[in-house]
């Protein structure tokens, strides 16, 4: 049969080959490589020149380990449809003409992230990037979807949070001071050092939110959920908790409350 061997097969041959050579040689040599479904790449990708790259339903790492370091990363017209890139780095990327479109993103570093008219991202995520790079002082965020985000150090100063869906999110020395949070979910949220003075939180869920050393003075939790809540160190001069759920939160002073 080697004498009637199809050109198809040739072609099979060569398609072979030159994937595994784009295997060999990434990195460096990333730039259009075909990399679908890549699993969890063990080494360090910061700086990588990933333009044009197809990461298709690629792996970069789960919700239970550190996400893969793509600080600086140019991922401009990169398909990563579908990939996880939970707790990755994208801080300085170029995301410009990428598809992200189904992306895991959930504590996806943004800071001066570049992102066009041509990147394709879900507007949950596209207001993320808004909010870490320009601000969010004094917006209209009432019963918007940031669960999971990293928020971390952000300026969201008098800000309308109400009711808003913050599970899970990195609000690490972000400045909510005088926000409204009532009635927003913020279960699992870590706002260590977070500045929240003034904030009204009344009848938000805060179950197993971490206030470690963040600033509380003066703030509303009236009727707020903070069952197993964190307040470790946390300044809490004038706050209100009449009718606040606090069974198993640790107090300043590392107690339990009863």
């Amino acid at each position: 049969m080697g004498r009637f061997l199809t050109p198809i097969f040739f072609i099979s041959i060569f398609s072979f080959l030159l994937t595994a050579c784009t295997y060999q040689d990434c990195p460096p040599a990333c730039a259009e490589a075909d990399l679908r479904g890549w699993s969890k790449p063990a080494f360090d990708l910061s700086g990588v020149d990933l333009r044009g790259a197809n990461l298709a339903e690629v792996e970069w790492g789960g919700p239970l380990q550190e996400g893969v370091n793509l600080r600086g990363a140019n991922l401009s017209n990169a398909d990563l449809t579908a990939a996880d890139l939970t707790g990755a780095d994208l801080s300085e990327a170029d995301l410009r003409g990428a598809n992200l479109v189904g992306t895991k993103l959930r504590g996806v570093l943004l800071i001066d992230t570049q992102i066009d008219d041509t990147t394709l991202l879900d507007s949950k995520w596209r207001l993320v990037w808004q909010l870490v790079n320009q601000g969010g002082a004094g917006q209209n965020l009432g019963g918007v979807d940031l669960s999971g985000a990293n928020l971390w150090g952000v300026d969201l100063r008098g800000a309308d949070l109400s009711q808003a869906r913050l599970d899970w999110a990195n609000l690490q020395q972000a400045d909510l001071a005088g926000a409204n949070l009532s009635g927003a979910q913020l279960n699992w949220a870590d706002l260590r050092q977070a500045n929240l003075t003034q904030a009204d939180l009344s009848e938000a869920g805060l179950k197993w939110a971490d206030f470690r050393a963040a600033n509380l003075t003066a703030v509303n939790l009236t009727r707020a959920d903070a069952r197993g809540a964190w307040f470790t160190q946390a300044a809490i001069e004038g706050i209100n908790l009449q009718d606040t759920w606090l069974s198993g939160a640790i107090k300043p002073d590392g107690a339990r409350f009863q």
